[in-house]
């Protein structure tokens, strides 16, 4: 996220990293260093697949894919010993509540164009080919849907996401869900600690199918003290594409996330923000790494494929904005990583979405796959058999905008004020150019509005790429009053709003 430490800086932010690493009191986590990787998918047992999904993180936020500023030790051993796919998007959203859209598409494999559309989720077409199916954490959904598809959970944490601490999740079992219970734990570790006891339950003369949906390192950005200090004495820098106001509206300035700084944005509130915002990062690394080192001290280390995503990125500053409900490369983008089952290290450019996983872990456990998805299976990116699977990819947000994203170019078209950009993602990967007015690219923009309208079409949406009455595209929010909401701790509200703006 934005600049380089000379030789010197960077040398000293490496020695305080270590020295970070050495408070950790996850002895464990070098375990996976260990993983077996022996070759299983011609094997008679079929393989277990553990769905590993962040919330709110920046598909930029893994050291070993180059960030320089975070520590992500256990996600950097994913990313050495697994497949990398460094250009996955979710397809966009329903409204701004972007993660209720995303964790739905990645258990039907159905985009949320076709919501209305009935049919098996995932996890209930692996329960139908035998695979025992279980979650832990969040479930983003309705409780019918997930008594549906999982056969036992624990620490599931259901209705809206309003902190880390304090949370009331249930217990699923034989299609029953327990009561709300009352926990003190920090989500991360809370749902860590579930997805361990779940592996230990494990029947082992069946394959499983396991999801465990974290929060972090979505907002309240409240990690535990040591976490949020270590990066407030080595601030992160700020995007490379920081802005202190989003240059016009959207559609989504008043959405919730965005009123977490006050506008202008300040460059000292975002670095304090991406320092609290780094350290729920380490800290879901450091559980993350707790879940891996169970599984490799298990029967079943040697025959599960393991898969770590997001939900979708998030902006922090990028281009004046905060949340992830726009479709830049910052929130639309997620982390995606694959690991196991004799796979080798590889990284792939190819354009996928995160609701191709659904058809890959079918393709992957050998399970029916006749009831008609709207993904594809990655599974030959990683093998060699392919280096692409399309040219191009439909970002639809809501009503406010519309994106397609090709090998070399991004066009955002925003209906409702009549404006589009145009970004040549190989040269500005920052998207900070805009070229969509330059006379010289008004064939390319026409060509790929046509593109995009074909993906319109194939995809059932119906939203003109023109309004009849344009709104005004130019607002200053600059000193508007913000009221936090009650996820918020005190200490936030101390910081960020008792101050305004």
């Amino acid at each position: 996220m934005g600049g380089t430490l000379t030789d010197a800086a960077s040398n000293a932010a490496e020695s305080k990293l270590t020295a970070m690493r050495a408070l950790r009191r996850l002895a464990p986590l070098c375990a996976l260093a260990l993983l077996v990787v022996a070759p299983t998918l011609a094997s008679e047992r079929r393989p277990n697949v553990l769905l590993l999904l962040a919330g709110d993180q920046r598909a930029d936020t893994i050291g070993a894919l180059g960030n320089r500023y975070i520590a992500t030790e256990n996600l950097n051993r994913l990313v050495s010993r697994g497949f990398s796919f460094r250009n996955a998007y979710v397809f966009g959203s329903k409204d701004n509540d972007v993660s209720a859209s995303s964790r739905s598409m990645l258990h039907t494999g159905r985009i949320w164009l076709r919501d209305g559309e009935q049919g098996l989720s995932l996890p209930e077409r692996l329960a139908a080919a035998g695979y025992q199916t279980f979650i832990a954490g969040r479930w983003h959904g309705d409780e019918d849907s997930l008594r549906k598809s999982y056969q036992r959970g624990r620490a599931i944490q259901t209705g809206e996401a309003t902190a880390h601490l304090g949370l009331a999740v249930r217990e699923l079992s034989d299609g029953a869900l327990s009561s709300p219970k009352s926990t003190q734990a920090f989500s991360s570790e809370l749902f860590a600690d579930a997805a361990i006891e779940l592996l230990k339950g494990v029947d082992a003369s069946r394959p499983f199918f396991g999801f465990v949906g974290f929060t972090a390192p979505r907002d309240p950005r409240q990690p535990p003290p040591r976490y949020r200090n270590f990066y407030y004495e080595n601030l992160p820098p700020l995007p490379e594409n920081f802005l202190p106001q989003h240059p016009f509206d959207n559609g989504q300035l008043r959405a919730r996330d965005e009123s977490l700084a006050g506008w202008p944005r300040s460059p000292s509130v975002i670095r304090q923000q991406l320092a609290e915002y780094y350290g729920m990062v380490t800290h879901l690394d450091e559980q993350v790494g707790r879940v891996l080192a169970a599984l490799e001290t298990s029967p079943h280390a040697d025959d599960t494929l393991v898969i770590y995503a997001s939900d979708h990125g998030l902006a922090l500053g990028s281009h004046g904005l905060l949340g992830k409900q726009s479709l830049y490369e910052h929130s639309a983008k997620t982390p995606l990583i694959v690991s196991g089952l004799g796979i080798e290290r590889g990284t792939s450019d190819a354009l996928v979405y995160l609701h191709d996983l659904v058809p890959t872990i079918l393709d992957v456990a050998g399970a029916d796959d006749s009831e008609e998805v709207d993904g594809n299976s990655l599974l030959p990116l990683w093998t060699g058999e392919e280096n692409r699977l399309r040219d191009s990819v439909f970002l639809p947000f809501g009503r406010d905008m519309r994106a397609l994203r090709t090998r070399q170019h991004k066009l955002i078209v925003y209906p409702s004020i009549g404006h589009r950009q145009l970004f040549d993602l190989s040269i500005d990967p920052q998207e900070m150019r805009d070229l969509a007015s330059t006379p010289e690219n008004v064939d390319l923009v026409m060509r790929l509005t046509s593109k995009l309208l074909q993906w319109q079409e194939r995809s059932g949406d119906t939203l003109p790429l023109e309004a009849d009455e344009l709104a005004n595209p130019f607002v200053d929010l600059s000193g508007t009053e913000r009221t936090p909401d009650s996820r918020q701790p005190k200490w936030i509200v101390k910081k960020y709003y008792d101050q305004q703006p």
